[in-house]
């Protein structure tokens, strides 16, 4: 008798008494509720015998009210005591691996395909024992948790005595047999489907285990055997032995200081850390679109590509993948983090450190980018942060695309799985670096990571930060990107670098950041930003302001900038009184109706949350812009102004349409503001009309225009500046200083609380794709140059802006 072939009684005996200590948790949520009510007969495929694994299944299954594992088996003419079987065996005394295909599982392909009945799931599960999303509790709990390692029966029941609380049984996705072969071939069919369970069986393991990494140490001996470190060295030392040698141990040390000890024990140690830690910081931790992390059970390697606002954004990322059952990816970090201590334990956690500049040291990037390329080959997540480093602002900044060239040289180099990029958007309700990010945006310079400091930041224990929103993106296929940028790259694998490379990395991390955008969570103090920020003093009666909150989020449900968006459900009046809580807002009484406003020194970190999402309001509101000087707009002008403007705002703000889709998307934007009464249209005359002056509609057209009006101003005080100098007398570095010392003036003469208006980066993205659209030329001088094309730009902003505004920007700078 076989360890399965116990009595059916004893194995129900058997799972009504382990049931007592034993809580396994089933993943992922949709695919085992699936399985229920198919209508098909359903056989599930354990990786090997074990009777705890059998009596896990059971537990499960019961709770989720799915066909039991122990109930008689019965397909065409194949009879079995349960619905279960083992794709391995044990034999012999020492129980050695037979490899074998189970007679079992050839008789119902058989029975299957002379029936041509394809009514039969083949279901492959999984258990891990110590593996489970929760708290550890105990060492021992940690001793005989689950990994690569082949255990006997003795740790087997060892381990499911004391990690029977920490149970997972993953599901994975229903194999039908009559696809697996559709010529009849019986032997074939079941070979095909063994492959595919054997498949499975793997890819589950790396995803909840992670790659079997074994030691440290040989991972670098793997990357200075590499052949792309052997021939850099052999350029570098060209036979010279003595100098070989101290290139070799040249490259050991880069190794050593890149490459992460990542310990699946303290991850397991540091996840009940960051229980009591999230719980101590924040109201909670929401999860949007999670499902999504189903793709690394898949065999893709995926490589996760979030923003960075906070130094919280890896720590969370990492426990919430952790706590949804999957290995935590290495990640990529600066080495100003690697201090002492610290950067021991983060090494421990997956991190691997690299240098802000590769200049200097040929041999690094080298080896850099060939640990890289062991760590893909070996199928581990990675996470890496696209922007460099963490936005001050709330917007997400220009991308570097380093890593992600690296990333996709590595995949050209040795094709072995599907690479997926997994946007991740953080949304925080308030920051934990609050006061550094203000500090810096006031000119303090930013501070350098130390060990004092970091136990100076302990301090925020003592306070709550509301809610963080984590949210995951529409992957993005590799493989399918550089499909669209170069058909032919199949042909050009290895190690040279294609001449298309370049442009194909600069559109996928445009790509990327879009998608990063479209996951955006708007919580209630990035929608108080938005409404407040847009009034000349930050300040709004009570009621106009539940108004124009409840305003926004008609405009996410109706038209929504993208599906994924999620916004906040509270209606205007919880929000507001989220932000009073939350030490943000505040209510002054007064006898004609209260006011709320920000609390003071709150405008500033205001902005940020506001930028955060701003991109969702945008086009709405630079279309509320043409009616804030003018009654009436006709179509073809609105079209033209949307045309004029959207490049440089998608650019800034990363904007999901292109300009072939902008026509269509803006009379959608038009219809949803007619639809909640923000404008009049009459199709007859083709003339879009503001509503009456004064009206409660008109005054949250108003304020939705100037959500974005600072943006429009900013582009104009540029072209105002060049068209003040005239055509080929400043240089684009020239203008890009002027402009930044221009809006910086006009921050401090009219109270403007956003920090972006003055950026340089801005303003340099500005002129950079004025240059690129032929708006603007350049010169032998190296000065830019304009045309008749420049003054249309200039005519179609006094469409937009009014006189006052416009006189005080030509004010600023004539002054």
């Amino acid at each position: 008798m076989t360890i399965l072939g116990l009595d059916r009684t004893l194995l129900a005996g058997l799972s009504r008494l382990m049931s007592l200590w034993v809580r396994p948790r089933a993943l992922p949520v949709d695919t085992a509720e699936g399985l229920r009510g198919r209508g098909r007969r359903v056989l599930y495929v354990l990786e090997r015998p074990s009777v705890t694994d059998l009596v896990a299944l059971t537990l499960v299954c019961r709770a989720l009210g799915l066909p039991s594992p122990l109930r008689r088996f019965v397909f065409g003419a194949v009879r079995e005591p349960r619905s279960t079987l083992a794709l391995e065996n044990r034999r012999g005394l020492l129980g050695r691996r037979d490899r074998r295909i189970p007679a079992r599982l050839s008789r119902l392909v058989a029975s299957a395909i002379t029936a041509a009945d394809a009514s039969l799931d083949l279901v492959p599960v999984s258990v891990f024992w110590g593996r489970a999303p929760a708290r550890q509790g105990s060492w021992w709990e940690l001793v005989f948790s689950e990994d690569w390692g082949l255990v006997g029966p003795f740790r087997r029941l060892l381990s499911t005595l004391i990690n029977g609380r920490r149970s997972l049984v993953r599901f994975g996705e229903p194999l039908g047999v009559l696809r697996s072969d559709a010529e009849g071939d019986v032997g074939r069919a079941v070979r095909r489907v063994v492959r595919a369970m054997r498949l499975e069986f793997r890819n589950t393991r790396v995803a909840v285990l992670g790659p079997d990494l074994s030691r440290r140490a040989s991972v670098v001996a793997q990357v200075l055997s590499g052949r792309a470190v052997r021939a850099a060295i052999a350029i570098e030392t060209r036979g010279d032995r003595k100098r070989r040698r101290e290139a070799i141990l040249q490259a050991r040390r880069y190794a050593l200081e890149i490459a992460a000890d990542y310990s699946p024990r303290f991850i397991a140690i540091m996840s009940g850390v960051f229980t009591w830690v999230w719980n101590r910081l924040y109201d909670g931790v929401e999860v949007l679109h999670g499902e999504r992390l189903e793709l690394a059970a898949g065999g893709a390697q995926v490589v996760y590509v979030p923003c960075h606002r906070s130094h919280m954004d890896y720590l969370l990322l990492s426990y919430v993948i952790y706590f949804r059952g999957f290995v935590p990816p290495h990640i990529a970090a600066g080495i100003n983090l690697n201090l002492p201590l610290v950067g021991r334990f983060l090494r421990k956690g997956g991190a691997f450190y690299l240098r802000r500049s590769f200049k200097g040291h040929p041999l690094y990037p080298i080896v850099f980018m060939t640990y890289l390329g062991v760590m893909m080959r070996r199928g581990h997540p990675i996470e890496y942060f696209i922007e460099g480093g963490r936005s001050r602002t709330g917007r997400l900044l220009k991308p570097k695309t380093g890593m992600l060239s690296m990333t996709v040289r590595s995949f050209l180099t040795d094709v072995r799985r599907p690479v997926v990029f997994v946007p991740v958007y953080f949304g925080y309700e308030q920051l934990v670096e609050a006061e550094t990010y203000v500090g810096e945006l006031s000119g303090r310079p930013k501070q350098k990571e130390t060990i004092g400091g970091f136990l100076r930041a302990l301090k925020i224990l003592r306070r709550r930060f509301g809610r963080v929103y984590v949210s995951f993106g529409e992957p993005l296929s590799l493989a399918d990107h550089l499909d669209q940028c170069s058909p032919q790259w199949r042909g050009e694998r290895g190690d040279a670098k294609p001449a298309w490379l370049a442009d194909a990395v600069d559109q996928l991390a445009v790509r990327i950041q879009q998608r990063v955008n479209a996951a955006a969570a708007i919580s209630p103090t990035s929608l108080l930003g938005v409404a407040l920020l847009a009034t000349p003093r930050q300040t709004m009666p009570l009621g106009d302001l539940e108004r124009q909150l409840d305003l926004y989020r008609a405009l996410v449900a109706r038209d929504p900038y993208a599906p994924d968006v999620w916004c906040a459900p509270n209606e205007g009046a919880a929000i507001i009184a989220r932000g009073h809580a939350l030490g943000m807002t505040e209510t002054v009484p007064h006898a004609m109706g209260d006011v709320v406003r920000f609390r003071p020194g709150i405008a500033v970190l205001a902005a940020y949350y506001r930028n955060s999402v701003l991109h969702v309001f945008a086009l709405p509101s630079l279309l509320a812009c043409a009616f804030l000087n003018n009654a009436a707009v006709r179509r073809e002008d609105l079209q033209r102004l949307a045309w004029r403007i959207y490049p440089y705002v998608a650019q800034e703000m990363f904007l999901r349409w292109s300009e072939a889709e902008l026509p269509d998307v803006v009379d959608r934007c038009l219809a949803t503001l007619v639809d909640l009464k923000l404008l009049e249209h009459d199709p007859a005359d083709g003339v879009w009309r503001r509503p009456p002056t004064g009206s409660a509609e008109a005054v949250q057209l108003s304020l939705l225009a100037h959500a974005t009006l600072e943006v429009i101003e900013r582009y104009y005080l540029a072209i105002a500046l060049l068209l003040r100098e005239g055509s080929g007398a400043m240089s684009a570095e020239a203008l890009e200083q002027r402009c930044h010392l221009m809006a910086s003036r006009m921050s401090l003469l009219y109270e403007l609380h956003s920090p972006e208006f003055f950026d340089k980066g801005l303003f340099r993205q500005f002129i950079d794709l004025l240059r690129t659209r032929e708006v603007v030329g350049t010169d032998v001088a190296g000065c830019l140059t304009f045309d008749a094309a420049l003054l249309g730009v200039a005519d179609d902003a006094r469409i937009v802006l009014s006189e006052q505004i416009r006189h005080s920007v030509l004010q600023v700078t004539h002054g």
